[in-house]
């Protein structure tokens, strides 16, 4: 049954992008008040600011956060079950979880590899990410990454009764991140992404006289955006929030958005991430087309109203190398 978002996400993107263009044209302009020589040397000198964020991570999303050339990082993701059941299974902790192993290199500047495996569906990724702009102090306004991501769901299926061809294993992310570190304390990040599934299942089945319609439950392509920040509470503590918001209307099984909050803690090569959220599948594609740990009630097509709060608790620690 068809399920409605009580965050109107069109609309909600319209006002979304407005607002960010008048703040992108803000600092454009501001980026462009030097005349002459003495202007396009300032430009051409200034250095990238350092540390928008602390980690390639900020909870279930990508940072736009390149590390340098020769970095190595090793990524380890875990996610509890939700907490409504409250004290059966301690709110979750003892409940089934999921959990990502990953690797990611900087071969060449600007450039960034990934590897994971996945518990839930043994999926593989394999990943890259650009830097395609970085800020600077008094040129370039905002940081703006490329992140891409292909999945392979590599769960045996020896009688094809999950896949017919092994196409259809594979799924697809891609994303522009934008951020701006706005004070020493405050960085900001907003972007856009599509998700794209080879296969989706048909749910019914339409005959006429001439041919036959399969519906699909699921669209092969879903669109989303996400708003991250992260605030400084001390030199080696921050305050993370993450949200993350589907806008492409499924015929059935609509995805939910993801609300996701906690705290991060730095050392000289390891980030440590503790929150809460509703992502649970640690594959930004998976996220975006299967959630269905809902932070917000609803009310379906039937007027049968379904509450919110499916939280879990999760962490997510990584360690860089400089080679």
């Amino acid at each position: 049954m068809k399920k409605t978002i009580n965050i109107p996400g069109c609309r909600f993107l319209q006002r979304f992008l407005l607002v960010a263009g008048l703040f992108l044209t803000h600092y454009a302009v501001n980026a462009q008040d030097g005349t002459g020589d003495a202007a396009k040397a300032t430009a051409t000198k200034a250095k990238p600011v350092k540390n928008t964020f602390e980690s390639p991570l900020i909870i279930d999303d990508q940072t736009v956060m390149v590390p340098t050339k020769g970095t190595f990082e090793m990524a380890i993701q875990h996610r509890f079950g939700t907490v409504q059941n409250g004290y059966p299974d301690f709110w979750g902790l003892f409940s089934s979880s999921n959990i990502r192993i990953g690797f990611g290199y900087a071969p060449i500047k600007n450039l960034y590899l990934g590897l994971g495996l996945t518990k839930n569906k043994m999926l593989w990724d394999g990943s890259a990410k650009y830097a395609i702009l970085k800020q600077t102090k008094h040129g370039i306004p905002v940081s703006i990454t490329y992140y891409g991501n292909i999945g392979f769901d590599s769960r045996k299926d020896a009688n094809k009764v999950l896949f017919t061809y092994g196409t259809q294993r594979l799924s697809y992310f891609n994303q522009i991140i934008i951020a701006r570190k706005i004070t020493e304390k405050f960085s900001l990040q907003v972007a856009g992404s599509i998700s794209h599934q080879n296969a989706v299942n048909g749910y019914y089945t339409q005959y006429d006289t001439i041919k036959h319609t399969v519906f699909n439950d699921q669209k092969f392509d879903l669109f989303a955006f996400s708003v991250c920040a992260r605030y400084k509470l001390t030199p080696t503590t921050s305050f993370i929030v993450d949200y993350d918001q589907p806008l492409t209307q499924q015929p059935t099984a609509n995805p939910h958005p993801n609300v996701a909050f906690g705290f991060e803690f730095n050392t000289s090569g390891h980030t440590f991430q503790l929150f809460a959220g509703n992502y649970t599948l640690l594959n930004p594609q998976q996220n975006s087309l299967y959630n269905q740990n809902n932070p917000f009630g609803y009310t379906n097509t039937g007027g049968t109203k379904v509450q919110g709060g499916q939280f879990v608790i999760g962490f997510n620690i990584t360690r860089l190398w400089n080679f």
